[in-house]
């Protein structure tokens, strides 16, 4: 028996062991985090941890499994060095990822989730460039193997003390004495493996969501839990499913017509299509011939000067934001380049399980997009790019929208600088565009796709800087040097621009594809994140339409915008709407999402936001302001709350079903 209570000693000693070095990892995050905290609570930081516990016991429930199972056989000195061996193995991988997801979470402000997956299927070479030239790689690997080597010490001294402790020799009892071992430790690890002891479901992501601050919800989380659970719902499609019936298909159907209809809108084909529609725009007498969409890489409109920012990291963009329309309540869709791509140009939102579509097979429908509803006007087009169109599939996403011509990474001859991560620089990719669009024909109009990329991890610009560097912004300063010198980049193109015959005829539209991380994380989805700025500049634009607009609009609304400034009665089944085309009480709509696996969907309405958490608890209603200072406040209305979710069902089960079903393009 002696030996006996030994082994069980041991077991639970290892299983205390990896739990307070996850426990370790947790405070890690926290203080590598600790502006996020700043306002939390200190009641709500402790449930976090006690949360995060349970979601941490169900990760070394699954360690434990073998070494329990050990505990049936005859025990020897092998046994346990089976034991200590495989606790190490997997505690010191568990480690690694806890470590890697110091890094992960100050870039994404989310545990690890499909986004891992996502930049491993891409190319390997520039995913390993872009963590080795933008994180601090032996720092982190450092503090891997002090904190594995702590643990494994941990696993030797237990070993060793309950070996003497207890006087335990290799000696076993009978089977009955190892049953008094195993049969405790099984019901311990089931337990743990659930995370819970009540009855029903499992310990489930969602049951993390304890607060209203969304970072004491995240640091509740296990992020090895939240990758493995990314990894069961790509291969089940669980995101996906649950969205296609959460109300009868002709309620939502008529919902979603009600949010995307319009003045001057007739549905084409009712019976088979949901939303196509012949739309007719308010009369203009501006003289627009050309297109050039600018999509500026992480373009957070909370470091705007014309936004309110008083940092000086935008000077050329504010500048230009005095002559055009400014959009000051535009949000993106997704969190990444590529749902903010797929967006802004094929009109379709970012859907659960959807979130990497130019790289799913859904991503060959033929979306009723910018490129081919001007393609059928005979536009000349082009798309220009710092980086490989081979990343995310952009080339063979666009070609199949109506794009021919392609300009990226490796289509520049002796650039002034080139990234080894992602490309040349944006003054290269600029000077290369204002050159491609010289050479098109004077007698056709064009559209132009001009996508930035200098302002992305890690950050490598030209030295010498034209700019000043940004300080004072602490972990930040890197990624708004960056912003400021893909701004000035942005005013040396405008400058020449302006001296060629077609700038006079052309409408500029300004946006970022997403904005990034700032300390504030405003509502249960990280609101300002999604905050981008939309610049429209077209002479004579700002004396007809103003030069500031504050109605809620997101990236889905860019093409029938852009094709209602044209002038023309146009056809499209996009999933916005022409955002100088709304009745003036009309406060503006949209629906946001993260991107990867993270399941939190959104839907602001005017000064309103409606947050859906994971895992089916309910959603949360907000009153949130952008001005002067981003505040948000829970709202106690079950009426509005109703009203929106509501909305939010119909018009995702509505787009994800078109998606699935082939009726969401042209």
């Amino acid at each position: 028996m002696t030996t006996t209570f030994s082994n069980f000693i041991f077991i639970l000693g290892l299983i205390a062991i990896l739990l307070i070095s996850l426990t370790l990892m947790r405070l890690l995050l926290l203080l590598h985090n600790r502006e996020l905290a700043a306002s939390i609570p200190t009641t709500d930081i402790t449930r976090s941890f006690i949360t995060g516990c349970r979601f941490d016991m169900i990760i070394i429930g699954a360690i434990m499994l073998l070494p329990i199972i050990v505990q049936l056989f005859p025990q020897n000195s092998l046994s346990r060095s089976l034991s200590l061996f495989w606790c190490s193995l997997w505690g010191t991988v568990v480690l690694l990822l806890a470590v890697s997801e110091l890094e992960f979470y100050r870039q994404f402000h989310t545990r690890l989730n499909s986004l891992v997956f996502d930049y491993i299927k891409e190319d390997p070479k520039t995913v390993t460039s872009m963590i080795w030239n933008g994180c601090p790689v032996l720092r982190y690997l450092s503090l891997w193997v002090a904190v594995s080597t702590l643990m494994v010490a941990g696993f030797l001294l237990l070993n060793a003390q309950t070996s003497t402790i207890f006087n335990a020799t290799d000696h076993q009892g009978a089977s009955y004495q190892r049953l008094l071992v195993f049969l405790p430790l099984l019901s311990l690890a089931a337990i743990a493996c659930r995370g819970t002891l009540r009855s029903g479901p499992p310990l489930r992501w969602g049951d993390a969501y304890h607060s209203t601050h969304l970072f004491a919800n995240h640091l509740a989380l296990n992020g090895i839990y939240t990758l493995i659970k990314a990894l069961l719902d790509v291969k089940k499609q669980k995101g996906r499913k649950k969205w296609l019936s959460v109300m009868p298909k002709a309620a939502a159907l008529d919902k979603t017509r009600r949010l995307l209809l319009q003045e001057g809108d007739n549905l084409i084909e009712p019976g088979r299509l949901p939303v196509k529609r012949r739309h007719q725009p308010r009369s203009s007498n501006l003289k627009i011939k050309n297109v050039v969409v600018i999509m500026m890489e992480s373009f957070s409109a909370h470091h705007i000067g014309a936004l309110g920012n008083s940092s000086g990291i935008t000077p050329e963009f504010d500048r230009l934001a005095a002559k055009g329309l400014l959009f000051d309540h535009f949000f993106s869709n997704g969190t990444h380049t590529h749902q903010g791509i797929f967006a802004s140009l094929a009109g379709f939102p970012n859907l659960p399980g959807f979130e990497t579509l130019m790289q799913q097979a859904q991503g060959a429908t033929s979306f009723s997009g910018l490129a081919e509803l001007l393609r059928k006007r005979d536009y000349q087009n082009l798309y220009v790019y710092n980086g490989d169109f081979a990343w995310d599939n952009q080339e063979g996403f666009f070609r199949n929208q109506g794009m021919t011509e392609f300009i990226g990474r490796f289509d520049y001859d002796n650039p002034e600088f080139m990234d080894p991560t992602w490309g040349v620089s944006d003054n290269d990719m600029f000077n290369r565009a204002l050159l491609e669009m010289e050479k098109l024909s004077p007698n056709k109009p064009f559209f132009a796709i001009l996508q930035t990329l200098s302002n992305h991890l890690p950050f490598t610009i030209p030295e010498p800087l034209p700019v000043a560097k940004v300080e004072g912004h602490g972990s930040q300063d890197g990624h708004l040097t960056a912003m400021r010198y893909a701004d000035w980049a942005l005013g040396q193109f405008f400058a020449k621009a302006q001296e060629s015959p077609y700038f006079s005829e052309t409408l500029f539209v300004l946006l970022g594809d997403h904005g990034f991380c700032v300390p504030q994380q405003l509502t249960d989805i990280e609101l300002l994140r999604f905050h981008i700025p939309l610049l429209l500049l077209a002479p004579g634009l700002q004396e007809q339409f103003g030069s500031k607009r504050s109605i809620v609009s997101t990236q889905v609304d860019l093409v029938p915008t852009i094709m209602g400034l044209l002038g023309k009665p146009f056809e499209h089944h996009c999933w916005g709407r022409n955002l100088l085309n709304v009745a003036d009480d009309d406060p503006g709509f949209g629906i946001i999402k993260p991107s990867g696996s993270d399941p939190t969907v959104a839907m602001l309405r005017g000064d309103r936001i409606l947050v859906k958490p994971p895992d089916g608890r309910a959603a949360q209603l907000y009153n949130y302001q952008l001005y002067p200072h981003p505040t948000a406040q829970v709202y106690e209305n079950q009426t509005w709350a109703n009203e929106m979710e509501t909305a939010l069902k119909a018009y995702v089960q509505t787009a994800m079903d078109a998606l699935l079903t082939n009726r969401c393009g042209v």
